[in-house]
């Protein structure tokens, strides 16, 4: 693997992932198509360039080294909905619920993924197939970390207006 590029075993930072689903369920009213979009919007950032971290130990299912992993994720986690919680204006708590669903389920994709390490069943396997191998399909190519890095930003910041849209 060039310098500068990365090769690691999950998606997108969880928190991105997080701030812009629940983004969707912000600005968007329509609260189906909230749902929708926020799920679809997982396999939209994961096309563009992005960092990840290693979980490798929990797909070889090396339970001993496999808690650092498991911290990695639920630090993730609890980062992206702390942010949420604190850009979610309090006013607007009839929606909060579906602000926090739309989170979910911009996560829920990595969720199948893992999944699938742990469980290799056949819908998980194709779901593994079209999200790994065809839409992370800029994971092996030569690009910069400024880049990987600079798209999350990005996200993060159009995020951030989305919840004041």
């Amino acid at each position: 693997m060039p310098a500068g590029c990365q090769n690691s075993s999950t998606g997108m930072i969880l928190l991105v992932h997080l701030l812009f689903g629940a983004a969707i369920g912000s600005a968007i009213k329509n609260i189906p198509l909230a749902l929708i979009l926020a799920f679809l919007s997982h396999y939209l950032l994961d096309v563009l360039p992005h960092t990840e971290y290693n979980i490798e130990n929990i797909r070889e299912k090396q339970w001993q080294k496999a808690m650092s992993d498991f911290l990695k994720i639920l630090l993730d986690f609890c980062s992206g909905i702390l942010l949420i919680a604190l850009f979610v204006h309090p006013l607007t708590s009839s929606g909060q619920l579906v602000i926090y669903v739309c989170a979910f389920l911009a996560i829920l994709p990595d969720g199948f993924t893992i999944l699938h390490s742990l469980i290799p069943i056949k819908i998980l396997k194709i779901h593994h197939k079209i999200h790994i191998e065809k839409i992370h399909f800029l994971k092996h190519k030569k690009i910069s970390n400024f880049w990987r890095i600079f798209s999350q930003i990005a996200v993060v910041i159009i995020s951030i207006m989305l919840f004041n849209f």
